[in-house]
């Protein structure tokens, strides 16, 4: 039995939905009782004022010679207006029956709705609090992550710096090894030129010195070999008799020639520069050669030079003047 009158009974009013109004029956009736007493009024009005008014008018007439005047008209008094009709009582609106109240809720079912409701809120609160934990996670994260982010960016700054700063280090140090390598690969060059300069010198004057030997020991040979020579037994003459110059000869020359030297420098040592020289019968130089270097091209060309300055040779003790004669010049005899 109870469960029939549980299962006819309305369903539950919702618990957030708004309520549901009252009384609206009565306000309906009341404002078309407003409104037809507003009707009536206006037409009242409207018939009032449509009803012919009398307007009267006086006037005085003047003439020459006085005369009497008639009695005024007497005019019946105008009819009396009706009054208006007082407007109809509105009506009384009918008493609104009284709605039948619901049934006595069950607790039963108002306790489970309630803990239905309440599950719902924990729920909600709940999911809210889930909500607000993942937030609170991921702005962690986030902020986490950001700091990461600038701890690896300031890392690598620092190592990009430390790896420039490094390699300005090791190319400072390159360039100096290069300068340095360049610098002795060019003194050694210099050292092997002057030293294949002198090597050539050496070998050049080795050369003068072999082959003046040579036309020595050439000579000797044919002067040897000639029969009836004149001369004693250390001459070196190539003639049956001796037409050489005197042993004076070359030492007056070298007199003459000595003073023509100029030479401001200082010779290292005393070395001997030897020169053959070609002379015309009356003494006028022809030419001169060094067949002998001394071994400093200064010196060398500074005895040339003064061979040239001296152009004649005096004539020897006989009268006459050798072709071909080589002379030596030591800068300290």
């Amino acid at each position: 039995m109870r469960n029939s009158a549980v299962s006819q009974r309305p369903a539950p009013h919702l618990e957030f939905a708004p309520p549901v109004p009252e009384g609206r029956q009565r306000s309906l009736v009341i404002a078309i009782a407003a409104h037809a007493a507003l009707f009536l009024a206006l037409a009242l009005a409207t018939q009032w004022r449509t009803q012919p008014q009398v307007v009267q008018a006086e006037a005085e007439l003047w003439s020459a010679t006085p005369q009497a005047a008639a009695p005024r008209l007497q005019e019946p008094p105008p009819a009396p207006q009706p009054e208006p009709e007082p407007p109809k009582p509105e009506p009384k609106p009918e008493p609104k029956a009284k709605p039948t109240p619901p049934p006595a809720p069950d607790p039963e079912i108002e306790r489970r709705d309630a803990q239905i409701a309440l599950e719902k809120k924990k729920q909600l609160e709940k999911k809210k609090e889930a909500e607000k934990l993942e937030k609170e996670k991921a702005e962690l994260k986030r902020k986490e992550r950001e700091k990461e982010e600038k701890a690896a960016k300031e890392k690598a700054e620092k190592e990009k710096l430390a790896k420039d700063k490094a390699d300005k280090e090791k190319k400072a140090q390159e360039d100096k090894a290069l300068e340095k390598k360049k610098a002795a690969e060019k003194a050694e060059a210099d050292a092997k030129k002057r030293k294949q300069d002198d090597a050539k010198k050496a070998a050049d004057a080795k050369a003068d010195a072999a082959r003046m030997d040579a036309m020595r020991n050439e000579n000797l040979k044919r002067m040897q070999g000639l029969a009836g020579a004149s001369g004693g037994e250390n001459a070196t003459g190539s003639a049956l008799k001796s037409s050489g110059p005197s042993s004076s000869y070359a030492g007056r020359l070298v007199g003459r020639i000595k003073p023509n030297i100029s030479y401001p420098g200082d010779v290292a040592g005393n070395p001997r520069a030897e020169v053959e020289v070609k002379v015309s019968p009356d003494g006028t130089i022809l030419s001169r050669r060094i067949v002998q270097t001394s071994g400093n091209r200064a010196w060398d060309d500074a005895v040339l030079r003064a061979i040239d300055k001296t152009e004649v040779f005096p004539k020897d003790t006989d009268g006459r003047v050798p072709s071909v004669i080589v002379l030596g010049f030591r800068p300290q005899d």
